[in-house]
Formats: C-alpha cells, structure tokens, sequence
C-alpha cells in the first residue's frame, strides 16, 4: 500500500494561492509551470522540500523547457539549486534552444552557480541549437577560466 505524504499546511495555503490543486502536484498553469518551478523562483525552499518529500515529478519542464532548477538558479537560490540536485534533478536539462543552466549561470555571470553546477557533475561539453558550449557563453575570466578546467578534466564528451 502507498502511503501519501500530507502536505504541511503552508504548503497548502501556498498552492492554493498560486491557483494549483492540493491534488495534483504536477498541474502546470501559466506558460506549463507547475508548482515546483514556481516554488524554486520564488525561494519558497520549505515549500520545494514538501514537494519534493510528496514524490513530485522534478524533471517537469515548463513550455520553454526549462525545469526547476533554471529557476532557482535565476533567482540566485542556491540553497534551493543544492536540494533539487541533491533529489537528482536534470543537470544538463536543454531547453527549447539547448540551452541548460551551466549555460545560462555562465552567460549571466553567476559564478557561484557555475562552481555549484560543475561541482554536480553539469556536462561543460553540451551544445545549444546555435552550437555554443556554457565556455562560449562566459561573462566573466573567473567563469572562462573554471569551465576550462573542468572541460580539460573531463575530455571531449560532446
């Protein structure tokens, strides 16, 4: 028998805030967005670990692609970017463009990110649709200088 893990009031309250069933926590609203995603962006981390304590699906992507972790990662929650990969979100998830978020930390210059990503295991060797590497993207020498690292450790891959 499955046990069903009752969500805490807070969550609660917050999904029905948001416009999400207590239900069904897959739902997707607004541009595919569900619950979690929406969680991840606004830091909502007690909220994200009840999800995620409630078997949420946590590679769900919204409409652009994009999964949770893009999310906390561009609201600068790093602390919510360790607990989704911590529960084995997608690292190298690519968006619609192919872009995943080693990519978009680099290019936005968040190197905090990009050592946390790269720390996980985030593949640097990926390509986008336009055949750009997160190393292409690089906004900063700090950034340039740890995905050359990494990209030199871990070969030629893609």
């Amino acid at each position: 028998m499955t046990v069903i893990k009752r969500l805490s009031q807070t969550t609660e309250s917050w999904l029905q805030k948001k416009g999400y069933s207590t239900e069904n926590l897959n739902e997707r609203v607004d541009n595919g967005a569900t619950a979690l995603i929406i969680a991840s962006r606004e830091g909502a981390i007690d909220v994200v670990r009840d999800l995620l304590a409630s078997d949420v699906h946590i590679n769900l992507k919204n409409n652009d692609g994009n999964n949770a972790l893009w999310f906390a990662c561009f609201s600068n929650h790093f602390d919510l970017m360790r607990l989704l990969i911590n529960a084995g979100i997608d690292l190298d998830n690519q968006n619609d463009n192919g872009v995943t978020v080693l990519m978009y930390a680099a290019s936005a210059g968040k190197t905090d990110a990009v050592k946390l990503l790269l720390a996980a295991g985030a593949n640097p060797h990926l390509r986008n649709l336009d055949d750009f590497k997160a190393i292409d993207f690089s906004s900063t020498v700090e950034i340039l200088k740890l995905l050359r690292k990494s990209a030199s450790k871990s070969g030629n891959r893609n």
